[in-house]
C-alpha cells in the first residue's frame, strides 16, 4: 500500500477536485483506492456524500416532526441515512480522534465508507479543526519520546493504516488543507509520497518556496529525533513524504492576465520545485517533475456537483448535451492519462477497464 498526499499551502488551485477525480479514475484503472479527508473543511467528503448522509454521519441533532402530518421526506431520508451509517460502523476522522481530544484514551477505528466497488472514503468533519491545538501541544513532547504525545501525532497514520488494511487498499489518497499547521504536519507525516497541484502564478511559486523547507524540516525532525524514541507498541509512519512531482491546474484566462504572464510563471515552476522542494540531485536532462497539465473544466463542474459523479462520467441525462459530450470525453482521456502517469511514478502499473 502506498499513501499519497495532495498538498499545496496555497488554496484555490483545485486540489480537492483533483483528489476526487483521481480517486475515481484510479479505481477504474483497477486500483483499490482509499480516499482520506484530512482537511477540516471536509470538501472532499461533501463531494462523495449527499447531504442526508452527511447529516447522519456528522450526528446532527434529531429533527422534530414536520407539522401535524408526521416527518418530512427530508427527515425520513436523514433517518434512513442514520441507519445506514450505524449499520456500516462509519465514523469521521474527528470521531476517531475524539477520545484523544477529551483526554479519555486513544483513537477509535471505524470502517471506511463504500463509495463504489474498489473505492472507499474515510470521511472528514469540520470538527477536526479542534484537534489542531492538541497536535501543536504534543509535537515538542514527541522529541523526548512521550508516549501520549506520540500517540496523538501518529493518530492519522494509525487511522489510515487500519482503514487501508480493512479494505486491502493499493493506494491511499490524502486530501489536506492549504496551510502549514499542526494538522497538516501530522497528515503529511502519514504520507509516503506527496503530489502538488499548482497554478502558474506568483502565489503557487511562493507556496512552493514555503512548502519545501517545511517538508524537509518535518521529515528530518521526525526521522532523526522522534522515530528513534517511538515505543515499539505504537505504529509510527516513516515520515518519507517523498515529492513525486506536480500537476499544473490551468486557470480560466482573464483579460487582465495575458498569456505571456501565464507562460512566464509556468517556465519558473520547474526551477523553483527543484530548488525548494526536492532534496535529491539536480534535475537531469530530459527529466520532468511535471506529472500533467490539466485544463480548466469549469463548465462541467456544476453538472458534476448536481449529478454527484465525476465530470468524466457525465451523461446526457445529467445535462451534458451535444458538444458537451465531446468535452466530457476529453476530460476522461486527460484524467486517465494523469492517473496512468501517476501510477508509473509510484511504480504501480495501471490496468485498463
Amino acid at each position: 500500500m502506498i499513501s499519497l498526499a495532495l498538498f499545496n499551502n496555497k488554496g484555490g488551485v483545485g486540489k480537492t477536485t483533483l483528489t476526487y477525480h483521481l480517486a475515481h479514475m484510479l479505481q477504474r484503472l483497477g486500483r483499490r483506492v482509499l480516499a482520506v479527508d484530512l482537511d477540516p473543511q471536509a470538501n472532499l467528503t461533501s463531494m462523495f456524500l449527499d447531504e442526508e448522509y452527511l447529516a447522519a454521519l456528522w450526528a446532527e441533532p434529531e429533527f422534530p416532526a414536520w407539522g401535524d402530518s408526521g416527518e418530512s421526506d427530508l427527515i425520513k431520508r436523514i433517518r434512513a441515512a442514520m441507519a445506514k451509517v450505524e449499520m456500516n460502523d462509519a465514523g469521521t476522522v474527528a470521531a476517531s480522534v475524539q477520545p484523544i481530544m477529551e483526554g479519555l484514551g486513544d483513537v477509535t477505528f471505524h470502517a471506511p465508507i463504500d463509495i463504489a466497488d474498489g473505492l472507499w472514503l474515510v470521511p472528514g468533519d469540520l470538527g477536526l479543526s479542534a484537534f489542531e491545538d492538541r497536535l501543536s501541544a504534543a509535537w515538542p513532547s514527541c522529541f523526548i519520546g512521550d508516549p501520549a504525545a506520540i500517540r496523538t501525532t501518529t493518530a492519522f497514520h494509525r487511522i489510515i493504516r487500519d482503514a487501508a488494511q480493512r479494505v486491502d487498499a493499493d493506494l491511499v489518497l490524502i486530501d489536506v488543507g492549504p496551510n502549514l499547521g499542526a494538522i497538516n504536519r501530522a497528515a503529511l507525516l502519514a504520507a509516503d509520497t506527496v503530489l502538488m497541484p499548482l497554478a502558474a502564478d506568483l502565489f503557487s511559486l511562493r507556496g512552493l518556496r514555503n512548502l519545501g523547507p517545511a517538508l524537509r524540516t518535518w521529515r528530518s525532525t521526525w526521522q532523526n529525533t522522534v522515530l528513534p524514541r517511538v515505543p515499539p507498541e505504537i505504529s509510527a509512519p516513516s515520515g518519507a513524504m517523498r515529492p513525486i512531482g506536480y500537476v499544473i491546474m490551468q486557470p480560466t484566462m482573464r483579460l487582465d492576465r495575458p498569456v505571456k504572464a501565464y507562460r512566464r510563471w509556468l517556465e519558473r515552476i520547474p526551477h523553483v520545485f527543484a530548488d525548494s522542494v526536492l532534496t535529491s540531485a539536480p534535475q537531469q536532462a530530459g527529466e520532468s517533475y511535471e506529472v500533467a497539465t490539466m485544463r480548466n473544466y469549469q463548465s462541467l463542474m456544476p453538472l458534476s456537483h448536481d449529478a454527484r459523479k465525476p465530470m468524466f462520467d457525465l451523461r446526457a441525462a445529467d445535462g451534458a448535451l451535444g458538444s458537451t459530450q465531446a468535452y466530457v470525453a476529453k476530460c476522461r482521456a486527460e484524467f486517465q492519462q494523469l492517473a496512468e502517469s501517476l501510477l508509473s511514478r509510484l511504480d504501480m502499473p495501471g490496468e485498463h477497464e
